[in-house]
């Protein structure tokens, strides 16, 4: 695997100027996202695959072990702050367990048996949409997981640095960003991780984006848990419905801080036409605000 080869050119690093090192490194990091640009493509088309899938019940499911699964982990676990999707339809499945997130646990990634058995317990089906992360891309607890789910009927996604393997061959939207050897041999937190953590971005902010929780750029469907979120909830209204700033808070106030709710009160109508006018389009505001104009 190109992951885990030495590159004979940082045989010696540990004698290297550290100023040096880091500029190495830096370079491996760059070219850790180069590595990405070839998938654009691919991350659309598996992105847009698990948006119409999800519906209104589906789940996304994260599957990983080690560096790999923590990154999972924390790419999933940032939507619903950033974007209100509900706890309830994320899971995660770690090799080891949740435990594994701060204190490895030895020999778990290689149980495959583990991997369909957790897949099988969590009632994985058609509806969901299951992400196996591993640089390697043969890690047996990951591709059981993802094998388990497809038997299954869920959409499989796959994220991965060495290009024909098998984790790649078992989902149904393989995404590969090849990343090559490590400055430090074998170190995939590095390179790996890296396009690893920018493709989980890029592929969740898009599903995201196709659910209908953007609009005009903005995070309208984020949680307000703060002073500093308030304010840019008030100020997302304000542009969004054309209000002054007293109209805008007095909106998201009685619209219980749902921004897409208070844009729509904000424009004169009530918590309850506003409840409805979203749940009639998905949540979505975008399409929500043209059948309010088609109304009016």
């Amino acid at each position: 695997m190109k992951t885990e080869a030495l590159d004979p050119r940082y045989r010696d690093l540990d004698l290297w100027p550290t100023e040096l090192a880091v500029e190495a490194m830096l370079e491996g990091q760059m070219a850790a996202i180069a590595a990405i640009q070839s998938q654009t493509l691919a991350i659309a088309r598996a992105a847009e695959a698990a948006a119409e899938r999800l519906g209104d019940e589906g789940r996304l499911v994260f599957v990983g072990a080690g560096t790999s699964g923590r990154l999972a982990v924390q790419d999933g676990t940032e939507l619903y702050p950033t974007y209100g999707w509900p706890m309830e339809r994320m899971a995660f499945l770690m090799a080891g367990g949740l435990d594994a997130l701060t204190e490895a646990q030895e020999g778990a990634e290689d149980d495959a048996e583990a991997g369909r058995a957790e897949i099988d317990a969590l009632r994985v089906g058609p509806n969901d949409v299951v992400i196996g992360v591993a640089a390697s891309g043969r890690t047996p607890y990951t591709l059981a997981a993802v094998e388990r789910a497809g038997e299954l009927g869920a959409v499989t996604i796959s994220v991965a640095n060495n290009v024909g393997s098998v984790l790649l061959g078992a989902a149904q939207y393989p995404l590969c960003a090849v990343t090559g050897s490590e400055i430090v041999a074998g170190s995939t937190r590095m390179k790996a991780g890296t396009a690893q953590k920018a493709m989980l971005n890029l592929l969740s902010t898009a599903i995201m984006i196709r659910r209908g929780l953007v609009h005009e750029g903005r995070m309208v469907a984020m949680r307000i848990s703060n002073a500093k979120l308030l304010q840019r909830g008030q100020g997302m209204v304000q542009d969004i419905a054309g209000v002054d700033a007293d109209t805008a808070a007095h909106a998201l106030q009685a619209a219980g801080n749902e921004i897409r709710l208070g844009v729509i009160v904000a424009l004169g109508k009530s918590v309850a036409e506003g409840e409805a006018l979203l749940r009639e389009n998905g949540g979505n505001l975008r399409n929500a605000l043209k059948a309010l104009e088609g109304r009016d």
